[in-house]
């Protein structure tokens, strides 16, 4: 009877006993051992629910979004009991810690870890070892949580890994098949790697183009964790990988976050050595490229990695790799779970470091340039600090003065006079080092062998004039964008067209049945000067609009766009509005290829645009059904990256010429080109090499790879001219920042338009390798060729690309409405 009492007694004083007895093991709450099955996200989210239920003391979970697909996006809150009381606290503590909260931070010894799982959808084993890292934590390493947050998000795409989960539930063999020809081994296009619209996420930290990332960037940046995992899946014959990262890093990371990596892959090392695991560090995964899942927390002073566990979507519950080892999923979501407590474990042990070295990273003072300054197109500057508010990256306007340093336009030091109206970025911020990542000319690379691109800078992508000053420019806080006034009644309005803003306008008036032109030639008219493309909306060829300006005033305060009322149809200065220089805009029939031969992320960028920023109708055809579609219900088709080696035959190819001869118009995608250049009826050709031909089999083994860098081109940036009296170009200047993805090179046109094109191939940011460089002076870059009363438009660089190349997609939206504008009916 005492001794019952005394449990009693324990019970009532330590609630917390009893409600860890309801805490179940993945396995049990599952039904299955875990590993054995793929679990739907549902389950997963399920799982947590039930460890927050169990034990609410030391669990907080919250919802922090929902995906394209109406999946949910969680974080579970790991701690002890009293840190979970404290857990504001402790998180405004930590701001105040890199100063971006104010005041004194008090009790600085708690390290914040954040978790993230499968971001890649198909790279599925470790949403299955984030059920089992919670249970853990809780059961057998509760020590740890002492002096720990231990932040998890099960899964950041869940989209991608239920299109992989569903389709390998219902795919696979009972036992499931080790043979990699099975088919449970080959998944079909376009795999589970992506979310709903294709992208990869691990590529969209800083750009920020997706629901998800959005929503996980709010919390993120209220937290700004001490150390950050991206867990991830390799090739079956591949160990696993982590920290230290390879080089080329980036020159802003510190010695500690170096020297940390090695800590955290060296603790690691302890546990695979004692099972007799394969790993590998310092290998293929650089920290460079500043929008994957260990750059981005890197840079916002993060222990930013990634661990790469072998296996990924070719793998499924079980496969037989090159060195006949049965690699399983439960023996991935091991090595995940025990790298996962092996990171928790030495951040407990190093807690109060963390919090010092994270503290003084935050201080910018030996940062070269202290004030970004920009200047230009106000949409473009608008569409700039929408970026920079999704990361908490302060800004502001310029007092008038005069301004030295770096012109990013030029490529030497320059000046210019600031005023009002030019944005300023300064780095004596707490996110300074993130500027100087995002902005900085020319990043710092001291090693040409890297994972991504090597040139991404802010200025060139957004179309912006811009200036990078060695000493702080004078600044005020923003003014606010001054409203569009209201319509008075007219014979006719125009509005501007050089930024996505001015496009969005336009899709949507289209959609409302608004009857638009667009000018090819300058025009003036009631003392305003409007330039090509141009676009006019008259009172006469809208009649058929009941409350015509109403109605039009409505869509201009909705996109904040201002227009110039006109009184006449007679222009001061030629052409007038009904001259047949000012064509009808066509409510085009857009079509794109998807499916296979496709490029999948090609095809989620043009998805995403229609979409998402243009919010214009698409058709998606698939590439097996294209030799029965009757294009003649399109005015345009894209046709995305890609290999159409066995799609575009003879047979599909005649077809598709006979349909641009009788007015339809194909938008091809850099890799798409392939399929005309140097084929019969196309003017289009692959430039001939002028590099130096080198004897490449003296090149010995080991020095091959570094040696081929020579021919490749990296993503970098060039300086291209523009013939921006051809409609495709309409609303640029005369020269135009382009993002060279590859080292593929095209001859200029012989008979067609060569409307961007490289004339020398200076790079003014990233790495183009010397024999490339040599093949690319007087090469197309965006060009349009006519065939009957069609046309096939090039573009050799894709502006879509991640959508985070801003400054290129007017170029897009020209080649659909403005390029051989045919104003046929379908």
């Amino acid at each position: 009877m005492q001794k019952f009492l005394l449990i009693f007694f324990v019970l009532i004083c330590n609630p917390s006993l009893l409600t860890a007895q309801n805490l179940q093991s993945p396995s049990d709450f599952l039904g299955y051992d875990i590993g054995t099955q793929f679990s739907r996200h549902h389950q997963v989210v399920d799982y947590f629910k039930s460890v927050a239920d169990a034990v609410p003391n030391q669990v907080k979970l919250e919802q922090y979004g929902t995906t394209n697909e109406r999946r949910k996006l969680m974080l579970a809150y790991v701690s002890s009991e009293e840190n979970i009381k404290n857990l504001e606290t402790i998180r405004e503590n930590n701001l105040k810690n890199t100063g971006l909260l104010d005041g004194e931070p008090t009790n600085i010894d708690v390290a914040i870890v954040w978790l993230s799982y499968n971001v890649h959808g198909n790279e599925a084993s470790s949403s299955e070892a984030a059920m089992l890292t919670l249970y853990k934590l809780l059961t057998e390493r509760k020590d740890l949580l002492e002096n720990t947050i231990v932040i998890i998000d099960p899964c950041l795409n869940p989209d991608g890994r239920d299109r992989y989960v569903n389709w390998y539930n219902k795919t696979a063999s009972q036992p499931y098949d080790t043979d990699v020809q099975a088919s449970e081994h080959n998944e079909p296009w376009p795999g589970g790697r992506p979310n709903h619209y294709l992208f990869d996420l691990n590529r969209d930290w800083a750009w920020a183009t997706q629901v998800e990332t959005q929503q996980r960037l709010e919390k993120y940046n209220k937290w700004m964790p001490h150390i950050h995992v991206d867990f991830h899946e390799q090739g079956p014959n591949e160990p696993y990988y982590f920290a230290p990262a390879a080089e080329p890093f980036h020159e802003i990371i510190s010695d500690w976050q170096s020297d940390f990596q090695t800590q955290i892959g060296q603790n690691h090392a302890k546990y695979f050595d004692a099972e007799g695991w394969l790993f590998f560090t310092r290998e293929r995964f650089d920290l460079f490229y500043p929008s994957y899942g260990d750059t981005y927390p890197t840079y916002m002073g993060s222990i930013g990695m990634t661990y790469e566990q072998g296996g990924h979507g070719i793998s499924g519950l079980g496969i037989l790799n090159d060195e006949s080892h049965e690699l399983t999923l439960v023996e991935r979501l091991t090595h995940h779970t025990t790298t996962g407590l092996s990171t928790v474990e030495i951040a407990s042990k190093n807690a109060s470091k963390l919090n010092t070295e994270f503290a003084k990273f935050f201080n910018n003072s030996d940062l070269k340039y202290k004030s970004y300054v920009l200047t230009g197109n106000e949409d473009k500057i608008n569409s700039l600090k929408t970026l920079l508010n999704k990361h908490d990256i302060q800004f502001e306007n310029a007092n008038s003065t005069k301004v030295s340093g770096y012109n990013y336009k030029t490529g030497q030091q320059g000046s210019f006079t600031a005023d009002a109206n030019s944005l300023v970025v300064h780095t004596n911020q707490p996110k300074g080092k993130m500027v100087k990542v995002l902005f900085e000319p020319n990043a710092k690379l001291t090693d040409s062998l890297t994972y991504d691109i090597t040139a991404w800078s802010i200025p060139y992508a957004y179309g912006l004039d811009a200036y990078a000053s060695t000493s702080k420019v004078l600044s005020s806080k923003l003014m606010e964008r001054q409203t569009v006034q209201t319509l008075n009644d007219a014979y006719g309005y125009v509005s501007k067209w050089n930024s996505m803003n001015d496009a969005k306008f336009l899709a949507e008036l289209l959609k409302q049945d608004f009857k638009v032109r667009f000018t090819e030639k300058p025009f003036s008219s009631n003392g305003s000067k409007f330039d090509r493309g141009s676009l006019i909306i008259t009172k006469g060829d809208n009649k058929h609009i009941k409350d015509f300006v109403s109605k039009l005033n409505t869509v201009a305060q909705e996109f904040t766009q201002p227009l110039t009322e006109i009184t006449s149809g007679f222009s001061q200065m030629t052409p007038d509005i009904g001259s047949p220089d000012i064509k009808l805009v066509n409510k085009q029939k857009v079509a794109v290829l998807s499916n296979e031969g496709t490029s999948s992320l090609s095809y989620g960028e043009i998805w995403h645009f229609f979409e998402q920023q243009l919010q214009y109708p698409l058709t998606s055809i698939h590439t097996d059904d294209l030799s029965e579609t009757n294009l003649s219900k399109y005015n345009v088709l894209i046709i995305p990256n890609g290999y159409y080696g066995k799609v575009l035959n003879d047979d599909t190819m005649s077809q598709i010429k006979d349909w641009v001869s009788d007015g339809g118009k194909v938008i091809a995608i850099d890799g798409a080109l392939r399929n005309f250049a140097g084929k019969d009826g196309f003017s289009l050709n692959y430039k001939p090499s002028e590099s130096e031909d080198t004897d490449d089999n003296l090149i010995s083994y080991a020095d091959r790879e570094r040696e081929y860098t020579n021919n490749l081109i990296t993503g970098a940036i060039f300086k291209t001219k523009v013939d921006n009296t051809h409609p495709m170009a309409f609303g640029y200047d005369s020269e135009y920042f382009t993002l060279k993805l590859g080292s593929s090179a095209y001859s200029l046109l012989d008979s067609g338009y060569n409307v961007a094109y490289l004339n020398d191939a200076k790079v003014y940011s990233g790495f183009a390798g010397k024999k490339a460089l040599a093949d690319l002076g007087d090469t197309l870059v965006f060009g349009e060729e006519r065939m009957g009363s069609g046309s096939f438009i090039y573009f050799v660089d894709n502006t879509l690309f991640r959508s985070f190349w801003e400054n290129g997609k007017l170029f897009f939206v020209n080649s659909v409405f403005f390029v051989n504008n045919n104003t046929f009916e379908l």
